[in-house]
């Protein structure tokens, strides 16, 4: 660089003061990334899906299923041309849970989770519409699955979220892969029918791992993927709730 020229040493001063700027900016945007993950109880992730399909949606429904937006299921699919209005009733069916040949849960720990998630559509359900427990004119069937789902590391979690000097190191893990460490996680398959006819109506498939709260610290092992399913009834409320005002 010629130091006696004003136009060559301005240009560098610029330039650098520019990569500065830039690195400010993403340090901004990551640290604003952390934040608002590290305020979540549940944060959502790209679903995974076995080489053939989806566990419970059936496959020409699970081949043309498509990513969601930010407050939509990693990915859904809704038929065209449904007369949404016209479901005033809604049926929910009792959960399954598929594992594969080598399933990683306990048949205590299936029963379990089948039973909470179906107890939080139920719940969720009812605050809004009524619910029946027989096919009518008018009713949507509500049928959900858990595909996968790994418990919590509960210790591990606690120190990494309450212990100052280990959360630091959990946020670093974070902003290097997206996740917490120690977090469990949870991925469901959600189908609405025709009561009658048993024609799909929508669907979606949806994973969520552990967000960063310290409130959810110390909870139990399989509170990460509890939290999942909270989340999953009240996107599929409201998800109901806008397809029959026409959203």
């Amino acid at each position: 660089m010629n130091e006696n020229n004003p136009n060559e040493v301005g240009t560098n001063v610029y330039t650098r003061t520019n990569h500065a700027r830039q690195s400010l900016a993403r340090a901004a945007l990551l640290a604003l990334a952390v934040a608002l993950a590290g305020c979540s109880a549940t944060q959502k992730e790209k679903p995974k899906l076995e080489a053939d399909g989806c566990a419970m949606i059936p496959p020409n429904i699970c081949e043309q299923l498509t990513p969601g937006t930010k407050n939509q299921a990693g990915l859904r699919y809704v038929t065209p041309d449904v007369p949404w209005s016209q479901y005033t009733k809604v049926m929910i069916s009792p959960v399954t849970v598929w594992g594969g040949e080598q399933p990683k849960l306990s048949g205590a720990d299936r029963q379990a989770l089948a039973s909470y998630l179906h107890n939080a559509l139920v719940k969720a359900f009812e605050a809004k519409f009524p619910t029946v427990d027989k096919p009518g004119p008018g009713v949507i069937r509500i049928q959900a699955a858990i595909s996968d789902a790994e418990a919590a590391t509960p210790v591990l979690r606690s120190v990494s979220m309450a212990i100052p000097q280990a959360h630091v190191l959990s946020t670093l893990k974070y902003a290097a892969t997206g996740t917490y460490p120690f977090v469990g996680s949870a991925q469901g398959e959600v189908m609405a029918t025709d009561a009658v006819t048993g024609k799909v109506l929508a669907a979606g498939v949806d994973r969520r791992v552990g967000g960063g709260s310290v409130a959810t610290a110390a909870q139990w092992e399989w509170g990460d993927a509890e939290n999942a399913m909270d989340k999953w009834a009240e996107m599929t409320v409201t998800r109901f709730e806008n397809l029959r005002v026409g959203k």
